[in-house]
């Protein structure tokens, strides 16, 4: 049988909890043996000077599924700020057309605050908190129709993963 890769990409602004969620779903599909793997897109690129121009990103993306689709993983939670306006070119660079679902997180802004105050402080937190305002807005006017937002103001990280978790039958 022939199994068709599944990735999920997971968007939102920071302070979200975008990696909070990932690793709810992580530990959910653990639990049932689901097979899968978990990729932080901010660390496929991480580095000074920003080298975003050359597409390390999906140069490394490209390189680490392959590695886990050699070892027979056919599901992935990938997390990055704008995956979700990505999907197509992070699909491609998977290169195996895997099914897509996008997911975008969302939150107030005073949520975020305080979610990004527990891990920032004075002119980071500023700097920080100003982009993640700014990309909240990017977001919502340019993700795509078929992302599925989820609020994460109102509800538990748990009960996030259980939501997402449905909406991709997994």
């Amino acid at each position: 049988m022939t199994t068709v890769d599944q990735a999920v990409f997971i968007g939102g602004r920071a302070g979200v909890g975008k990696t909070s969620v990932a690793m709810a779903l992580h530990s959910l599909l653990a639990g049932r043996g689901v097979r899968h793997c978990v990729i932080e897109g901010d660390n496929l690129d991480l580095a000074y000077p920003e080298p975003w121009e050359h597409g390390l990103a999906a140069r490394n993306l490209q390189a680490m599924w392959a590695n886990y689709r050699e070892l027979g993983y056919d599901r992935l939670i990938y997390t990055n700020t704008v995956s979700v306006l990505e999907m197509d070119s992070l699909a491609a660079a998977m290169g195996t057309n895997p099914v897509v679902r996008g997911i975008l997180l969302t939150a107030t802004d005073r949520s975020a605050l305080e979610r990004l105050s527990l891990r920032e402080r004075g002119a980071e937190l500023e700097r920080h908190a100003a982009r993640s305002n700014a990309m909240a807005k990017i977001l919502a006017d340019q993700a795509p129709t078929n992302v599925l937002a989820v609020d994460t103001d109102t509800k538990g990280i748990e009960q996030v993963a259980g939501e997402i978790l449905l909406h991709l039958g997994w």
